[in-house]
């Protein structure tokens, strides 16, 4: 009699069973392919020919004089954009100018400012008045010498002052109000993948590149319907001068693939790593590995650099010593 009631019970439940393991496996089939074909669109297809003269004459370039800013404007002066070149060195930014005129016949200007200053931005703003602008690519961004505790940081008041109006000020006060004029334009703001979480020892810059990301995507948010688009960009590391990478690898890419990538991206992706195995690492380091781990591991690599750049500092002050010895020794 008791057996044959847990029959019963059994066999009720097998069809409900059976729809709700049907839907689930339905459910998660549709979702792995939806995330097969967008990433197939993004990372395969891309979306490259949105940038185009059409968005405006002009494409606005900071930092635009070494690593991944100087191949941005490489890349859009390659799209026919005429570029307005900012940084802070005028002989450098007149090399690049040069160079975009020879190599791709468009016309060029220039703004040398300290972005470490607060006082720049009218003569940005004079600089860029009466240009029909297309396209913003806010990169300007400076990092630590070398990681270390945020109270051990030489000079911390200025680092702090300098870190904020370069990484943070910039982003904001570099406005292109025509863009509400013509209801389009693009606006990257080149962000960091240590944006995404905390990264001790670097945790200035982590926080500064926070607030890019976060300050983009409620821009995206806030102008989407007025036509405009508002990209966070979050790299890992990139072969440049400021990463201080000579030898790139498939996830260190030189400057030059990441931005032909990231490129591709926009109008796809709101917030972006811009190339596919960055892709993969942001994923993983959000998603799948416990933000714990990833502080850990985060920390533990930095306190290693740490370690490393300070005794290589202390070796070459010791070699300047000896050498200032033999030389006095010699004068005598």
């Amino acid at each position: 009699m008791h057996s044959l009631k847990l029959d019963d019970m059994l066999h009720m439940t097998e069809t409900p069973l059976f729809w709700v393991g049907t839907f689930t496996v339905a459910s998660l089939s549709l979702w792995v392919l939806h995330r097969l074909l967008q990433g197939f669109r993004i990372w395969v297809l891309g979306n490259g020919q949105l940038l185009s003269p059409k968005l405006g004459k002009w494409a606005v370039v900071t930092g635009a004089t070494d690593g991944i800013g100087k191949v941005y404007a490489e890349k859009l002066a390659g799209k026919g954009f005429a570029m307005m070149l900012i940084s802070r060195s005028q002989d450098k930014l007149d090399d690049v100018a040069r160079q975009l005129e020879e190599q791709y016949k468009v016309e060029t200007k220039t703004i040398a400012v300290d972005f470490g200053l607060s006082d720049i931005y009218p003569k940005i703003e004079a600089g860029l008045a009466g240009l029909e602008i297309g396209v913003l690519v806010n990169n300007v961004g400076i990092s630590y010498p070398y990681p270390e505790y945020f109270l051990h940081i030489p000079d911390l008041d200025n680092f702090i002052t300098n870190m904020i109006n370069v990484n943070m000020t910039s982003v904001c006060q570099v406005r292109v109000l025509s863009f509400l004029e013509q209801s389009k334009g693009v606006v990257l703001n080149i962000s960091s993948a240590s944006g995404m979480y905390p990264f001790p020892l670097l945790t200035v810059y982590s926080s500064s590149k926070a607030f890019v990301d976060f300050f983009s995507r409620g821009l995206q948010e806030e102008y989407k319907a007025k036509g405009i688009i508002v990209q966070s960009v979050l790299p890992f590391f990139v072969a440049t001068k400021m990463t201080r990478i000579k030898k790139p690898t498939l996830d260190k890419p030189t400057p030059e693939r990441y931005v032909a990538a990231e490129l591709n991206t926009i109008g796809l992706q709101g917030q972006t790593n811009g190339y596919f195995p960055h892709a993969v690492m942001g994923w993983l380091t959000t998603v799948l590995v416990p933000i714990n781990l990833v502080i850990y591991f985060g920390a533990r690599m930095n306190r290693a650099q740490r370690t490393g750049y300070l005794k290589r500092r202390k070796l070459r002050e010791l070699a300047n010593q000896s050498n200032g010895k033999s030389d006095r020794l010699k004068s005598e």
